[in-house]
């Protein structure tokens, strides 16, 4: 499958006549708890050549090329990812802490250098906040519920405490972030659920674990109360981004 990527990725290249500057895996693959039959998420990173960025009309920055029961293939251009970078889009750090490689670059290793001073704490609670509130309220309230979802609830409230305690961007993987930041009680009952995971198919269903249950909502109402009282840190330039950016015009 990888070399199917990478072969996938080439093909990007030549028909959209723009170069891959980075190139990962993203999603349960990334977080280390896929299922057996869980898709590839391929999230890349490419730029175009420099008369595309000097039209006045606007252009579409993102690349869609496949989706199906396998494949999720989709990119942002870089000026879309710096200007993200910017906002401190926590995206773009998932992404550059991404274990699975398929093609990275010498301008993308000095690009990450810088990544990781955009972070900004609030901004990274609040998504992940977000994240486990729809995800609950969405897949987690029935007698029955999909497994994995539990996994998109619990990851997320693991991030803000992460970020809470280290401030800094959480790792990709589950596993790091438990073994960091969930309550020993959790941890048999998260691993257990884990291996079930690994070992059962995306459709795979099971009766609501209410002791899972109970520690997400308290979890959610504290972390709520915590994070609404943290104070803004955006003091981020544009400065090493416009280099950056013009850096990229070069490959």
């Amino acid at each position: 499958m990888e070399e199917l990527i990478k072969r996938k990725l080439s093909e990007i290249e030549a028909k959209e006549n723009v170069k891959i500057v980075h190139a990962i895996e993203s999603g349960s693959r990334a977080w280390g708890f896929a299922s057996p039959d869980s898709d590839y998420d391929v999230r890349f990173i490419y730029v175009r050549p420099t008369e595309y960025y000097l039209k006045l009309e606007k252009t579409r920055d993102v690349i869609e090329w496949q989706l199906d029961d396998t494949l999720d293939i989709n990119g942002w251009d870089l000026q879309k990812t710096l200007q993200l970078l910017y906002k401190s889009n926590p995206t773009l750090f998932e992404w550059s802490h991404s274990p699975i490689i398929y093609k990275t670059t010498p301008y993308y290793q000095e690009l990450k250098k810088e990544i990781d001073s955009f972070f900004s704490c609030k901004s990274g609670l609040y998504h992940y906040l977000s994240t486990a509130q729809s995800n609950y309220r969405q897949y987690l309230k029935g007698d029955y519920v999909r497994l994995k979802h539990y996994f998109y609830v619990v990851r997320p409230i693991l991030a803000c405490k992460w970020i809470l305690d280290k401030r800094t961007s959480p790792p990709m993987l589950f596993s790091e972030l438990m073994e960091a930041e969930l309550e020993a009680s959790m941890k048999p009952i998260m691993e257990d659920l884990l291996k079930v995971k690994m070992e059962t198919p995306e459709v795979g269903e099971g009766k609501r674990i209410d002791v899972i249950n109970q520690y997400i909502e308290s979890n959610l109402a504290e972390l709520k109360r915590i994070i609404d009282l943290q104070e803004a840190d955006n003091n981020r330039s544009w400065d090493r981004l416009n280099e950056l950016f013009q850096m990229g015009l070069e490959l």
